[in-house]
């Protein structure tokens, strides 16, 4: 709808008739018309697409309409977008995969360079109108105009950086010349991007217009009556080579605490750029070229790639035909429900949330302000927010809502307790759903009437930040409903990860013997620093000692007792100190005292530690790896892309490595089997391979080419 508002604007903007018709039926992806001003209005509207991305195609249909301006020579130039997703996503990722060599890549990208260069140095007046998404390779055509008007509403930002790159079609030296360079830099780095305000506070705007002033606005450019963005004298000295080595020194520093170089080279490379060639525009832009190509045949780009793939491709999944949920009902405002309730209010549901406790709903009312706050809400916008959470001290939201949701205490008489209370009370077509973390759901439909309606929805802690949601059907389940369920996740902005009912589903039975393997070794003596620092070389966000005191100590000690219990694979029982310590209420982060001490949120830990014995990673991380087999041969999830995707987007595991099952493939299954069989010999059989694993190691993640390494 919003793309048609804009065709209809976009022609109004010329409504004044083209003097000039121009015949556009050679172009797929662009449309071309003159007004009575000799203003050339270029609308981008790639071909069978939602959303407009820069393809190879679509810069060589770009280089022919420059070709005919060239000999029209229009007063100037307007380019905008008729998508409503926004100006442009960026580029095509899916070229990247196609390229087999550093070669190839660099030819291609000094080809592109050349059509956008040329929109650069176009002998009239450029101008991008920017309304919704304009990021990355958007970006950089809109930085090659000489004039960047943005529709309030516009978001504008490089996120190159997440797929192991950094901008590659001039952005690194445009947007260093145009805005302070630090600033400018920060951007990249990060990978963040901007609301219209900011950009145009940065210089990365010329100006914010309303849509019915576009016209004006343009013409305004035209004419030379707008002042252009720029740095002024504090871009020139932050650019000249002292200031780059100084500040250089300090980016580096700050990008390695978040981003090692030798995990992920992008941030050192643009740094690089930067500090070589800052203020001298053409060496930067030739280097930029051979940095970018080296980027993109990294194992990390690669993978990184593969992860964006993997999001898109758990996001598909939400897609479905099922009615929407308008109102969501939550029994249960302890940590989780609490937080699950507020970040459905957050994205725009309607939402009662009951506990018996008063204090509790009165908190989650004050965590949802708190995250408002963190999320940039402004005042009207929080308003609307905290209005979608209403306490319900009477439980009587379950009548009335299309998803009911339980976050009670992991007791399944608890938890069937609440189910019958609220089956008779629920609307027929509304989802029954438990956020149990590893109770079967064949346990929880015992004594329902109605056990087709039961969906399993795992958050994961804290919700506001982890994007995965394990939604667990059983034998009995309602397909439409678990459809809904799917299509819940994504109106709530989160990665479903279709899994069935099994003792810890997916997520927790892989992580659990991670965790308890670091308690094994802490029972042996490893300092818990030498545990997770191993983890963490390897790429992990944080190591298992300290993720069990994030997870809390109660709930690792749980979980690993049931699925010890539940599963014929051999688990050690957990250490006699970590039961004491639970009983002792010193679970963590959450009290202050765990396996670390925890101030301000941060676990305190001794700066210099043994090293680990040799085998440490092995014995951390190859369990996981294990663990993913068994629940791929289980078919406890559906293939390798959708565990890969739900441990990295469930856990944090190292992204660069493509997740779990495609390090394996690397690694290779006979060197796994031999390792593991290795292990079981010293350090007992819950090392034992497990079955599933391939004896030709030959297989391929589905649809993404297995790397070398």
């Amino acid at each position: 709808m919003t793309g048609h508002i804009l065709q209809i604007l976009a022609t109004r903007e010329m409504e004044r008739g083209p003097e000039q018709p121009t015949d556009s039926a050679e172009w797929s992806h662009w449309k071309l018309a003159l007004d009575q001003q000799g203003v050339a209005w270029l609308t981008f509207d790639k071909e069978d697409a939602s959303a407009n991305v820069v393809s190879t195609e679509v810069l060589e249909e770009l280089e022919a309409v420059l070709q005919r301006l060239d000999q029209q020579r229009p007063e100037g130039l307007v380019i905008r977008s008729v998508k409503a997703s926004g100006f442009c996503l960026g580029a095509d990722i899916g070229e990247f995969s196609q390229l087999e060599s550093r070669n190839e890549a660099a030819e291609k990208l000094a080809r592109a360079h050349e059509v956008v260069n040329r929109l650069e140095q176009a002998p009239y007046t450029t101008v991008a109108v920017i309304h919704g998404s304009c990021l990355g390779g958007g970006l950089e055509l809109a930085l090659a105009c000489d004039y960047r008007l943005a529709i309030p509403g516009a978001k504008l930002g490089f996120p190159e950086v997440k797929l192991g790159l950094h901008p590659g079609l001039g952005g690194t030296a445009r947007l260093t010349r145009l805005i302070d360079p630090m600033e400018a830099m920060t951007l990249m780095l990060t990978g963040k991007t901007v609301p219209h305000q900011k950009a145009r506070r940065l210089g990365i705007v010329d100006q914010v217009v309303e849509e019915r002033h576009v016209a004006a606005a343009v013409a305004a450019a035209v004419k030379g009556d707008i002042d252009p963005a720029g740095h002024g004298l504090r871009g020139r000295v932050l650019s000249s080579g002292p200031a780059r080595q100084l500040e250089t020194r300090q980016m580096r520093s700050k990008s390695a605490e978040k981003a090692p170089p030798e995990h992920y080279p992008a941030p050192e490379a643009l740094i690089r750029l930067w500090e070589k060639h800052g203020g001298d525009d053409d060496a930067m832009l030739r280097a930029e070229v051979d940095s970018f190509a080296d980027l993109l045949m990294t194992e990390t780009s690669r993978n990184l790639v593969r992860v964006f793939f993997l999001q898109e491709k758990m996001k598909g999944l939400t897609r479905t035909d099922a009615e929407p949920v308008r109102h969501v009902h939550v029994v249960g405002a302890g940590e989780m429900g609490a937080d699950i309730a507020g970040w459905c209010a957050f994205n725009g549901l309607s939402v009662t949330l009951f506990d018996m406790e008063p204090e509790k709903v009165a908190k989650a009312v004050g965590k949802l302000s708190g995250l408002c706050d963190r999320k940039h809400r402004s005042p009207d916008q929080r308003r609307e927010i905290l209005d979608r959470l209403i306490p319900d001290f009477g439980n009587n939201g379950v009548e009335h809502a299309d998803l009911v949701l339980e976050a009670v205490p992991e007791k399944v008489e608890i938890k069937q307790k609440v189910y019958e209370e609220a089956e008779a009370r629920m609307k027929d077509s509304a989802i029954l759903a438990t956020n149990t973390s590893s109770i079967p759901l064949e346990t929880l439909r015992d004594k329902l009437k109605e056990p087709g309606r039961l969906v399993g929805l795992h958050f994961f802690n804290p919700v506001a930040m982890m994007p995965l949601v394990e939604v667990v059907s059983h034998d009995q389940v309602d397909q439409d409903l678990v459809h809904r369920a799917l299509a819940f996740t994504g109106q709530i902005d989160r990665l479903p990860a279709p899994v069935t009912t099994a003792p810890g589903f997916l997520v927790n039975r892989v992580l659990t013997p991670y965790l308890m393997e670091a308690m094994v070794m802490l029972d042996e003596g490893i300092a818990a620093e030498t545990i997770d620092r191993e983890a963490e070389k390897f790429g992990m966000p944080v190591g298992p000692v300290e993720l069990a005191d994030q997870v809390g100590l109660d709930i690792c000690l749980s979980v690993a007792t049931m699925l010890r219990d539940r599963l014929d694979t051999p688990m050690p029982p957990p250490p006699a100190w970590l039961e004491e310590m639970v009983e002792n209420g010193d679970l963590g982060r959450k009290t202050g005292k765990g396996l670390y001490h925890w101030k301000k949120g941060k676990a305190e830990k001794e700066d210099k530690v043994p090293s680990a014995p040799k085998d440490t990673l092995d014995r951390l991380l190859l369990p996981m790896l294990n663990a993913c087999r068994a629940c791929l041969r289980e078919e406890v999830i559906d293939n390798e892309d959708l565990a890969d995707g739900a441990m990295i987007f469930g856990t944090g595991f190292a992204p660069f490595r493509g997740g779990p099952m495609a390090y394996a493939h690397r690694r290779g299954a006979e060197d796994i089997r031999r390792t593991l069989d290795t292990l079981a010999q010293r350090y007992g059989d819950r090392f034992s391979p497990d079955p599933g694993w391939p004896r030709d190691d030959t297989s391929e993640t589905e649809g993404v080419p297995r790397q070398a390494s």
